[in-house]
């Protein structure tokens, strides 16, 4: 392998050799006992009825129950005091009513690539696991559509799909079940073209905190006939209500697809390139920002040799006509700002690998500093404010010595920090959470906001009302009360509860 060259152009790059090692033997998370406020008897009675219900597919292990609460953030481990596998939404109903009997708490789990706490329980509680609840349901060619399980990745779906020549475009790099991605509105690499979560979302069955069952809509594509309860829901991180089922809407998978990266002088040219590529009207798919540092991850975690300065990934979608004039297109954009050359290609396997090296791009950041445990955070405001906000996030990462690469999906102003960081060393800790907290306060002031994809979770609700207002987070506080007056639904997630 050739050896990647000297990185110049990033601050924190030239900050790695300056840092301390990582010292192996630090916890990567520290694992604390769960905080209970609800009746002990309570739960044993409940988790009592469910194992009678339920048999082995209500496991209470340590081991399994530590998986299921939250291990990918520098939140603290707060197991459930059990775990049940339903395989429908009939068992959902069943462990919710017998949850609600008791006044257990309930948190629902995907596949558990929660990054700001969502699937912690720090009030102990059941956690509902959908790994078996995987179905594809119902394909509706004719109406680009189709009805899954909550529990169903988003690859999985798109293998079962590739036959109709449909395919689900919401790409958040991980490989996400559908009913996670609802609950926290994710998007990802896609969303320029195809819009997020809530935009390909057309209904849901969502069971109460009472055990009742909702449709949430129809499979119309509009209506104008009460309240939105399905986008109610979607964002909503389990609070509100389990989702079970989706009714998804899908796209035609593209006759041609062209894609590339293009070098870029700095991050504001990189931006505008963007801007106006969108505002030419061209089609673009993906057009994705990494920064230098994050670039010379990728060159070492997926052996590429691409130029370590700030880059853009681009793909185009459409006819073969299409693609190449759209691709040329944007290479005069890039000459135009002092970029380029971009460099395409319509060959499968070659994009391919481009866009596993992007999705990889998180934990190619290990080879920065081995050992370290990673972090990662995001806020999006509007494209306009995004050099600006990149710019002065790099300054601050510098400043504050920590490793930090930046990867954005820079057409829709949404970017992403992924702080390598020693949990052992406190001073380290403070100097991180503390470029966090700017990274926020920075984003809110150009009216952004802390969190684009991420969702709220533990990690990001004291910033709710700085974001939103006392007025409105007041207004969800009341939605909440009226859904689950017992607050069993993924308690101290979202809002504090007053």
């Amino acid at each position: 392998m050739t050896k990647s060259p000297p990185l110049d152009l990033s601050p924190a790059a030239r900050q790695v050799a300056a840092l301390k090692p990582f010292q192996p033997g630090a916890p990567a998370v520290t694992v604390s006992a769960t905080i209970k406020s609800r009746s002990p008897d309570g739960y044993a009675a409940a988790v009592g009825e469910l194992t009678a219900a339920f048999g082995n597919r209500l496991v209470t292990s340590q081991a399994v129950r530590q998986q299921h609460g939250n291990t990918v953030t520098w939140i603290a481990n707060q197991p459930p005091d059990a775990v049940v596998f339903p395989q429908s939404t009939e068992d959902v109903q069943q462990i919710v009513r017998i949850c609600s009997k008791h006044g257990m708490p309930i948190i629902p789990y995907g596949v558990g690539s929660s990054l700001e706490g969502h699937v912690n329980a720090p009030q102990g509680g059941v956690s509902i696991d959908f790994r078996d609840m995987n179905s594809l349901l119902k394909v509706h060619a004719e109406d680009l559509d189709c009805v899954v399980q909550a529990g169903i990745t988003r690859k999985t779906l798109n293998e079962q799909l590739r036959d109709s020549g449909l395919f689900f475009p919401i790409d958040p790099g991980a490989d996400a079940s559908l009913g996670g991605m609802a609950s926290t509105r994710a998007s990802g690499t896609n969303a320029v073209r195809y819009g997020t979560l809530k935009d390909n979302v057309i209904a849901m069955k969502v069971v109460l905190a009472n055990g009742e069952v909702i449709d949430t809509a129809r499979r119309a594509k509009k209506t104008s006939a009460g309240y939105d309860l399905t986008r109610l829901m979607i964002g909503s991180e389990g609070t509100l209500g389990i989702i079970t089922e989706l009714t998804l809407k899908l796209s035609g998978i593209p006759e041609a697809i062209s894609g590339g990266t293009c070098p870029f002088p700095s991050v504001e040219a990189a931006c505008n390139a963007a801007i106006m590529t969108i505002q030419a009207g061209i089609p673009v798919a993906r057009i994705e920002l990494l920064d230098a540092l994050q670039v010379r991850a990728i060159n070492l975690g997926s052996k590429l040799s691409l130029p370590e300065t700030t880059l853009l990934f681009l793909e185009f979608h459409g006819t073969e006509a299409s693609v190449k004039e759209q691709s040329e297109r944007f290479n005069e954009i890039s000459q135009e700002l002092g970029g380029g050359p971009f460099v395409w290609t319509t060959r499968a396997e070659e994009r391919t690998k481009m866009w596993e090296a992007r999705h990889n791009a998180a934990f190619s950041n290990f080879t920065l500093r081995p050992g370290a445990a990673m972090i990662a955070t995001d806020v999006c405001v509007p494209i306009s404010r995004l050099a600006e906000c990149v710019t002065a996030t790099q300054a601050d990462i510098a400043a504050s010595r920590i490793i930090a690469p930046i990867v954005g999906h820079i057409g829709d102003g949404n970017f992403h920090l992924t702080m390598l960081i020693d949990l052992g060393d406190a001073d380290e800790v403070e100097r991180a959470e503390g470029l966090s907290g700017r990274l926020v306060e920075r984003a809110l002031s150009m009216d952004g906001t802390c969190t684009a994809e991420h969702g709220v979770g533990q990690g990001k609700m004291k910033y709710m009302q700085a974001e939103h207002g006392a007025a409105a987070v007041a207004a969800m506080r009341a939605i909440k009360q009226a859904l689950d007056p017992q607050n069993i639904l993924n308690p101290g997630k979202m809002i504090a509860q007053g």
